[in-house]
């Protein structure tokens, strides 16, 4: 796989807890950077993917009624909860 170098600065004691946690894996440090990196990216693009889907919701009018959700919310902390609203 072909690579590219990547430069960034970080804030010194986040760059100590990743030398730490080098140490502490018997890891390169370039490798906890590559994990942290790939795992970021992929939530990200989770999220996105899940906006996406979330919007086209709105759009075809598959949506909730929001005092439906306050009720719910607000009996999730009592002894007798409402069940999940349902459009």
């Amino acid at each position: 796989m072909d690579t590219k170098v990547l430069t960034a600065h970080v804030p010194l004691p986040l760059a100590k807890k990743i030398d730490d946690l080098a140490a502490r894996l018997d890891r390169p440090r370039a490798w906890i950077v590559k994990q942290a990196l790939t795992a970021w990216v992929g939530e990200e693009e989770e999220r996105h993917r899940l906006t996406l889907a979330g919007m086209a919701d709105v759009t075809a009018g598959r949506v909730v009624d929001q005092a439906d959700v306050e009720a719910w919310a607000a009996s999730l902390a009592t002894d007798q909860p409402l069940p999940i609203p349902q459009k």
